[in-house]
């Protein structure tokens, strides 16, 4: 009897939930078109999408037909002719007589090569603060917390104007240089250093370098499987330090140990030789590493703390020690915390590299400026800049996210 009532229940249940189910179709396909979310919302892609078409179509036709007006040519057959300046520093060779491409070109490299140093220097100096800024040593913690504030509050423009005049307008001149040690000079013109004379040897060196850097991945890779599967760890920190200096030494030894140097030497007003940092160069990079590393320091401040003080304290009962708590521990679950607005300053750093035109340094806005000023396409080359900047940012945001997904936190 019992069984009988409950299949009963059971096929009265399906059939009004049928009915119910039946009753809500018939009433999702009377609903109004302009009820209905879904339908709304392609209508409202449609409607933007086209306004966007127009309002680009309107500024585009508007532009080239005031272009036309004032007889401005437009287009890029500037880049084939001759760019007809100089430019103070490049990382390739460069003469007045190339094109306006190649001009461009070492504009790009040149802002190329300030973000990447001072990114990686950021992150270093931006991660001692933070930490620093947690140190249990009062005289620390506190110059930490008065850098951060001090760097954090003073506009990032006027810190490149300070160290501009700092290496003009305090440092000596060339015959007055600093020479703190053999082949090393500091004066207004720079820092000059001696550097190895120009051997075939050495680019077996760089090779035996990337050589190291790929056997420590894999290294770094084994020791990973072998820890998880075995419990014991291999030291992969004192490895690769070996590795990296261990096999370009190795290299050079055996390409017959040159030593031969190429030092500068003061001749007229001015050094001859060696490798010379350039005062624009210097500023630049002291002001935006110095400037951008107290937010760096702040961010990873907030992601030390954000992980909790339980996990510290398993950690020191276990037997670690402190140093083994930060790298093994806090850090590793800190970065999903840091990597995000890392990412951001990076950014920051990048775009607020511009601001090279300021103090001279000849960044790829500031040779786009001279091509503009030069040849009247204006609109190409701020697209130009614009273009350059957008791949900078791209390409960082790429990076920082593949990082992030491969040092997110995977449960167990």
């Amino acid at each position: 009897m019992v069984r009988f009532v409950s299949n009963c229940t059971i096929t009265i249940y399906g059939l009004l939930e049928g009915i119910v189910n039946k009753d809500i179709d018939n009433v999702s396909s009377h609903i109004s078109f302009w009820y209905d979310p879904d339908k709304r919302a392609i209508l409202y892609q449609v409607g933007a999408a086209c306004l966007f078409a127009f309002v680009a179509w309107y500024l585009i036709s508007n532009t080239t037909a005031n272009l036309e007006r004032q007889s401005i040519a437009t287009g890029f057959e500037f880049l084939d002719r001759e760019a007809s300046f100089e430019i103070g520093e490049s990382i390739i060779e460069y003469s007045a007589a190339d094109k306006y491409s190649k001009a461009l070109f070492v504009g790009f490299l040149n802002t190329l090569l300030v973000s990447f140093i001072g990114i990686i220097l950021t992150v270093i100096l931006g991660t001692f603060l933070g930490i620093a800024r947690l140190s249990k040593n009062w005289l620390i913690n506190k110059c930490a917390a008065a850098y951060i504030e001090i760097f954090q509050d003073i506009p990032v423009l006027l810190q490149l104007f300070f160290w501009y005049a700092f290496f003009y307008e305090m440092l000596p001149s060339p015959r007055q240089a600093f020479n703190p040690i053999a082949g090393l000079f500091i004066c207004n013109r720079g820092l000059i250093v001696g550097i190895p004379a120009s051997n075939p040897i050495y680019k077996y060196m760089a090779a035996a370098l990337i050589l190291a850097v790929i056997i420590i991945y894999f290294i770094k890779k084994w020791a990973k499987n072998r820890q998880n599967k075995t419990g014991q760890a291999f030291p992969v920190f004192s490895t690769s330090i070996g590795l990296i200096i261990g096999l370009p030494l190795l290299t050079w030894i055996f390409g017959g140990m040159p030593t031969e140097m190429n030092v500068p030497a003061l001749k007229g007003f001015n050094f001859k030789g060696g490798l010379t940092v350039s005062p624009e160069f210097a500023a630049l990079l002291l002001g935006l590493v110095l400037y951008t590393a107290a937010f760096v320091a702040e961010i990873v401040r907030a992601g030390i703390q954000a992980v909790s003080k339980g996990q510290t304290e398993a950690a020191i009962a276990i037997g670690l020690k402190p140093g083994q708590v930060l790298n093994l521990i806090i850090l590793p679950q800190a970065l999903r915390v840091i990597i995000p607005p890392l990412t951001s300053q990076m950014l920051n750093l990048t775009k607020n590299s511009s601001l090279a035109v300021a103090i001279g340094y000849p960044d790829f806005v500031s040779v786009a400026g001279t091509a503009i000023n030069q040849t009247g396409q204006a609109i190409e080359g701020v697209m130009f800049i614009m273009i350059v900047y957008l791949i900078f940012s791209l390409l960082t945001s790429a990076f920082m996210n593949w990082y992030n997904k491969k040092r997110a936190l995977v449960e167990r």
